[in-house]
């Protein structure tokens, strides 16, 4: 006798299937289970055989021997307890035999027979109807999985239930999809006095999706002006959302079923290891950069950060996804985040000038700085000085401007930015058939970015001598255009001009080789910019 029932196995968030074939055979009575999967998987045996003792039901006096095919695909954690119960159940007719066609199945038994929650539901549910199949799940996970749409979901809290389901003595509803969860509140950019360049910067950032990086004393508000980015970017799109759950749910970071439309906001600690920002681990999960995907991922006290951790992020910068390498797999996950950084010009904080600079400037700032790589800051669009707050800015009232006024700015910006993708699309004739993620001037490049730039002899002429005089990168200088390109769609500019280059330029103050608030570079840039 035999039975069959299909699951699936992850690789990243994408879900591949895998059929568990059950064979009885004569012999003495003895459980193998087969197929290379790992630890979590073979206690699987012991799961499934408590779970039956539970119920009051035995394993048959024969030789079971589970398969789970393809044989050469690794498999990993504990969601295949059911697809094997199920199984050996089918074959031992307990449940009609052909009552699992046509359905998949996830989820962990408990001892007694109750069906509990896995991570990983909601793809798994998706990949179940784009292969036409239902998918049976925990009752605990059914409100997620039902996210997936058209799928059929079947959520148990039993395997009891189950059983009296299929043999038609009790009827399971489908579950419901979760709450749409309000986001938290984000505090109001208005709390901040002072420092309007570097909420300006923020608000630029915002726009256009860039990398931007605060550096400047402790208590000068870096930090507070990063955990008011949220609160400027627009919410999530249908797509966006789908995308950016589905890592949550591998993650296990989704709680009955609620899903939000707030953008991530993801702020490791400067203790994190690099597989905790990129991924990795025994099961290869996702890291903070994929869980910052669609979201904004901020690095306080970037230099604290380790060397390998932090140019870890240089291919999930430039690529907008991180690739786990194994032996036998590797494993991809989505990694399109905004990175905020904020860092002290040295150690003691105080920088080398003004009241109370550090003795040992400029030696200090140097060493200090140069623990973060030149082709990471390379890539971060706005570096920004965040100098100290003065007693005469904090007797000042509350901004007239806040949270609420800049992200109607951030919005206008960027549905600009959409409308030109969508109009070069039909200009060259490109029929859109990936996810409606916005295209943001951040990822604008080639052919594509010089159009949407425009850019007039003025200005072209301030690009070129600032990369011969400050040592712009050709990445630098592909970065100064979008950013350029961005604050012109601030001020609903057809073009870009010289006075948008301008100020692009002086946000990317640094030149290769040159130390973070480096004189030389800022005067470069600074003698390019007023350069007539």
């Amino acid at each position: 006798m035999s039975a069959r029932v299909v699951t699936l196995a992850f690789s990243g968030v994408q879900a591949v299937r895998v059929d568990v074939q059950v064979q009885f055979t004569g012999g003495e009575q003895k459980f193998f289970l087969v197929g290379m999967g790992d630890k979590a998987v073979s206690e699987s045996r012991e799961r499934v055989r408590g779970a039956f003792q539970g119920m009051g039901l035995a394993l048959p006096s024969r030789r079971i021997i589970a398969n789970l095919a393809p044989a050469d695909l690794p498999k990993e954690g504990s969601h295949y307890d059911l697809p094997i119960a199920l199984a050996i159940m089918a074959g031992m007719g307990v449940i009609p035999p052909d009552a699992l066609e046509g359905w998949a199945a996830v989820g962990e038994l408990a001892l007694d027979g109750r069906i509990t929650a896995v991570a990983g539901t909601l793809p798994a549910a998706v990949a179940a109807g784009g292969m036409g199949l239902g998918l049976i799940c925990p009752q605990a996970c059914g409100p997620e999985a039902a996210w997936a749409g058209e799928t059929r979901i079947l959520a148990a809290p039993s395997l009891i239930a189950l059983v009296n389901h299929f043999r038609g003595t009790q009827v399971l509803s489908p579950p419901r999809a979760g709450e749409m969860v309000e986001a938290e509140r984000v505090p109001d950019l208005r709390d901040v006095k002072g420092q309007e360049n570097a909420k300006r910067a923020l608000e630029i950032a915002a726009a256009g999706g860039h990398n931007l990086s605060f550096i400047g004393p402790p208590g000068s508000g870096k930090s507070m002006m990063a955990a008011r980015l949220p609160g400027l970017l627009p919410p999530l799109t249908a797509s966006e959302l789908l995308e950016t759950s589905m890592i949550h749910s591998v993650a296990g970071l989704i709680a009955r079923g609620q899903l939000s439309r707030a953008r991530p906001f993801r702020s490791p600690h400067h203790s994190a290891s690099m597989a905790a920002l990129t991924g990795g681990g025994h099961r290869a999960k996702p890291g903070e950069v994929s869980l910052a995907h669609n979201g904004v991922l901020f690095l306080d006290e970037l230099p604290e950060f380790g060397a390998q951790a932090l140019d870890s992020l240089r291919q999930p910068l430039e690529t907008g996804e991180v690739v786990v390498a194994r032996a036998n797999a590797h494993v991809r996950y989505p990694a399109r985040f905004q990175l905020v950084a904020a860092l002290n010009p040295c150690r003691c904080g105080l920088g080398g000038a003004g009241r109370g600079a550090c003795g040992r400037a400029p030696r200090c700032q140097t060493d200090y700085q140069g623990r973060i790589s030149g082709p990471l800051m390379d890539r971060i669009d706005l570096q920004v000085e965040v100098p100290p707050v003065t007693p005469a800015d904090l007797a000042l009232p509350p901004p007239a401007e806040g949270t609420a006024e800049a992200a109607a700015r951030v919005l206008a910006a960027r549905t600009r930015q959409a409308e030109r993708g969508l109009q070069a699309d039909r200009t060259a004739q490109v029929e859109r058939t990936g996810p409606d993620v916005p295209r943001l001037n951040a990822q604008a490049d080639g052919d594509f970015l010089e159009a949407i730039c425009d850019l007039d002899g003025p200005a072209r002429a301030l690009l070129s001598r600032a990369a011969e005089a400050g040592g712009l990168s050709a990445r630098g200088w592909v970065r100064t255009l979008r950013l350029a390109r961005t604050i012109a769609d601030l001020e609903d500019a057809p073009s870009v001009r010289r006075i948008h280059v301008a100020e692009a330029l002086v946000y990317r103050r640094i030149a290769p080789g040159a130390s973070i608030g480096s004189t030389s570079a800022d005067s470069a840039a600074w003698g390019a910019v007023q350069a007539p």
